[in-house]
């Protein structure tokens, strides 16, 4: 073993390859994706009405954002630094602690808390995709991350699923066994997961390039990137306002409870593993990550709409399995920004987009709590409920404009940039196939 290994606690031999991340990804949003359903119901156990349940809910979504928006940027860098094994760690066990607090809540100041802590804790998306970018070659990021997205999508059909079943029968249990899942994440990565980012390859770590607003700069600045940042944020504060308000609004709406919402979450996950798992090749060979992602994001845009208007539960399903090429979206993107950056710096970029994903996620619940809480008032099957995904449908309008206009006037990029992992870092992931 070299020292860092030795430091590590993982054998030297072990290379790092998409497997192990994968594994760890799909742990991470089995336990994240149990608390879905149910999140929503717990706070209302603490108010007195709709409006109130809407209010406590963002305030409870609020929290975590802030708290993330500040925190992923340095842990970002900090995976540049010291790699991405122990910050995933960390984000492991800020998840842990947080799961088994909730559940323990008594108070809604309990799930305030416990939610910036976490919030602060937790990067684990955005090391994990630096993870990917450090052992794949900038051609193939686009379907890797979308393997990636994949999991993501998996554990979206094994956790609502589970965690409405389970809270159907007590609210308080699916926090309690995503807390067990959480911990078993830790001892996965503590003696299994192997590390992506040899010491040659790491940066110093500088906390005034750390805080958010210079790494949001700093992905901005980037080669081909700049204003396409904003359509990204629009396009990620509608998808979050999705996130945030979906539980209720089926609520609101449809009459629907954590087994409802469970399985109609269960079908999101399937949607997403059979465009990302399977799907995802075809389409990279017939579009550009550019086109493909402008594609993605009318998609999305027109099923905003199709979910804001329906009148049936069933619809909702109708939309979810139409909007196939949205569930592409984040992968080319991703992939677009991923190789605009240098091989010493995707924790940092990555770490900033996932910023941008956390600012949104400050301001997603805000909104959509607001919306919800203006129309809770209206009668169920009323075609107003529905405000929070009109709104969405208008952000992803605006995004798809300026990523239509950024990419005519953008320069593709070349696949053979430095960021590319040289063959003595990347060997494993290469055997790798979807």
């Amino acid at each position: 073993m070299d020292a860092d290994a030795r430091g590590a606690g993982v054998p030297a031999r072990r290379a790092a390859a998409l497997p192990f991340i994968l594994i760890t990804v799909l742990i991470d949003m089995v336990s994240i994706g149990l608390i879905i359903p149910v999140l929503a119901p717990l706070v209302g156990t603490f108010t007195g009405s709709q409006a109130d349940q809407a209010f406590w809910f963002g305030a409870v979504s609020f929290a975590f954002g802030i708290a993330n928006f500040f925190g992923a940027p340095v842990l970002g860098a900090l995976s540049d630094r010291y790699g991405r094994r122990p910050v995933l760690l960390l984000g492991f066990t800020g998840l842990a602690l947080s799961f088994f607090v909730t559940g323990l809540a008594n108070a809604l100041w309990m799930l305030i808390a416990v939610r910036l802590v976490s919030g602060a804790l937790q990067a684990n998306a955005a090391v994990a995709n630096a993870y990917v970018a450090d052992i794949t070659p900038p051609e193939d990021r686009a379907r890797r991350f979308a393997l990636l997205g994949a999991m993501f999508g998996l554990g979206f059909v094994l956790g609502p699923v589970m965690g409405g079943l389970l809270g159907s029968i007590d609210l308080h249990l699916p926090f309690y066994v995503a807390g067990a899942l959480a911990l078993l994440n830790l001892l996965y990565g503590f003696f299994v997961l192997p590390e992506s980012l040899p010491p040659e390859r790491r940066s110093p770590f500088e906390w005034r390039k750390a805080n958010p607003v210079s790494a949001l700069r700093g992905l901005t600045r980037l080669q081909g990137i700049g204003p396409l940042v904003i359509a990204i944020a629009f396009a990620t504060l509608a998808q979050l306002m999705l996130h945030s308000t979906w539980v209720l609004y089926t609520a609101f709406k449809f009459g629907w409870g954590p087994r409802e919402n469970g399985w109609s979450l269960f079908a999101i996950g399937i949607m997403m593993i059979i465009v990302q798992g399977g799907l995802m090749r075809m389409l990279l060979k017939r579009f550009k990550a550019q086109r493909l992602a402008l594609l993605g994001l009318l998609s999305a845009g027109l099923c905003y709409l199709g979910w804001a208007a329906a009148t049936e539960g069933w619809m909702m399903y109708v939309f979810i399995i139409a909007n196939v090429l949205g569930y592409a979206v984040t992968a080319a993107l991703q992939s677009i920004v991923s190789n605009a950056a240098e091989a010493d710096t995707q924790g940092k970029t990555l770490g900033a987009l996932s910023g941008i994903n956390s600012l949104m996620a400050v301001i997603a619940p805000v909104i959509g709590a607001g919306l919800l809480g203006f129309v809770s008032h209206l009668p169920a099957g009323d075609w107003r409920v529905g405000a929070p995904f009109y709104f969405c449908a208008g952000l992803q309008a605006v995004a798809t404009l300026l990523a239509w206009r950024h990419f005519r006037r953008a320069p593709t990029f070349s696949v053979s940039r430095s960021s590319a992992p040289d063959s003595a870092t990347a060997p494993a992931a290469a055997d790798v196939h979807p």
